[in-house]
């Protein structure tokens, strides 16, 4: 099945983009009735989604800010976290927030992954802990839920400041609760490809009020306090959440439902066509998660596959003019943390995932022919490449 369509102005296949925003008339209504107020910058609107977005994830307090990163850096320093002190991390994900522990003083120190789930191991950070450890930073990796009842009776026992990083996963759920709701802080991202995407934007939600407040210095100043000059203990970091990017994530919140709904459609047509190959399946869910939202349908290959193999494969769905990239480059084998000791060997089960993890397109938008075009292009490149092998 053939779902390519042909562009009149080049003559080339229109590409099936990796991520397109879902939006309607109302997201376009919200934002240009912030551009005929007053005011663009910070302002009623992100108090309006703050006190939403609490009441959706079910914690005391939400503040926006102007991505998960910043957030997150934002948060460390709240908490007191700097220079002497170690915090734990997976190499595999959304690197910005290991760069943020760098930006803080601290020093990143990586744990290997759980094979299946792809996230932070907890028996693995636990052979990680040392005296200077001082957080724990847990992704819910793609949209999967972590294995959060024993990262957080891990962060208890040693008393350590717990982060979920639930950029990549609104709308999941592991059985001890909704994605949110675990870490003493918890971040998430409204950047593409996301479901709430607002091209920029982020939130960090609590239930500790004396560092929500910290917070809240440490983000921004507002125009009220700018003739003050004791206003701020600790000078801001200036990462607040504009007004526009407000009334889109708040508009898109509303009906958080409906879009993830669409994303599951898409989800089932993925899953249905990839049980029709021999070796390749939909992405692994463990029993433990009650819903699993995913940010992008990733594919693993066989371990017969190398990562030369799957770069080959991701040019030939290049050639189709399917946007597929490879979901991880590990964090610890960059430049920044090879320059600190890290390298290749360290983290083994994460480096095997990474070498062999394709993330296909995945929006609402997407139909069935395309669906099926792509996971066709998919097993052809996987043959050509190095024979179909089991997935897992």
């Amino acid at each position: 099945m053939n779902a390519e369509v042909i562009s009149i102005e080049t003559g080339a296949p229109v590409q099936i983009t990796l991520c397109d925003p879902d939006l309607t008339l109302e997201d376009i209504e919200a934002v240009e009735a912030v551009l005929r107020g007053d005011r663009l910058g910070e302002g009623r609107m992100v108090e309006r989604l703050e006190r939403a977005f609490a009441a959706y994830t079910g914690r005391a307090r939400a503040l926006a800010v102007s991505n998960a990163a910043i957030g997150l850096l934002i948060a460390l320093t709240a908490k007191g976290i700097g220079p002497g002190d170690e915090v734990i991390l997976s190499a595999h994900g959304f690197h910005e927030l290991g760069h943020a522990v760098l930006r803080s003083g601290a020093t990143p120190v990586f744990a290997d992954i759980d094979y299946w789930s792809g996230c932070l191991a907890p028996d693995k950070v636990a052979a990680k802990l040392t005296e200077r450890t001082r957080a724990i930073i847990a992704g819910n990796t793609a949209g999967h839920p972590a294995d959060w009842p024993a990262l957080r009776a891990l962060a208890d026992a040693h008393g350590l400041f717990l982060v979920e990083d639930s950029s990549e996963a609104i709308g999941s759920r592991h059985k001890a609760g909704m994605v949110g709701s675990f870490g003493a802080v918890s971040l998430f991202d409204f950047g593409q490809p996301g479901v709430i995407c607002c091209g920029e934007g982020g939130m960090i939600v609590t239930d500790d009020m004396t560092l929500a407040m910290a917070v809240r210095r440490l983000r921004s100043r507002s125009l009220a306090e700018r003739n003050s000059v004791s206003a701020s203990v600790d000078a801001p970091f200036g990462a607040s959440m504009g007004e526009m990017a407000a009334a889109l994530a708040l508009s898109q919140l509303s009906r958080i439902d409906v879009l993830l709904e669409r994303r599951r459609g898409v989800q089932q047509m993925y899953d249905g066509f990839m049980q029709s190959f021999e070796g390749i399946k939909p992405p692994y869910v463990s029993p433990d998660a009650e819903e699993v939202h995913w940010f992008l349908y990733i594919v693993h290959l066989g371990t017969r596959f190398t990562r030369s193999s799957r770069d080959a494969i991701l040019e030939d769905l290049c050639t189709e003019a399917i946007e597929a990239h490879a979901y991880s480059s590990p964090l610890h084998l960059q430049r920044a943390y090879r320059d600190r000791g890290w390298k290749k060997g360290d983290l083994f089960v994460t480096e095997k995932v990474a070498d062999r993890a394709i993330a296909m397109p995945f929006h609402a938008h997407l139909t069935p022919e395309q669906v099926a075009f792509m996971v066709a292009r998919l097993k052809d490149a996987s043959i050509n490449s190095g024979a179909g092998a089991a997935i897992y």
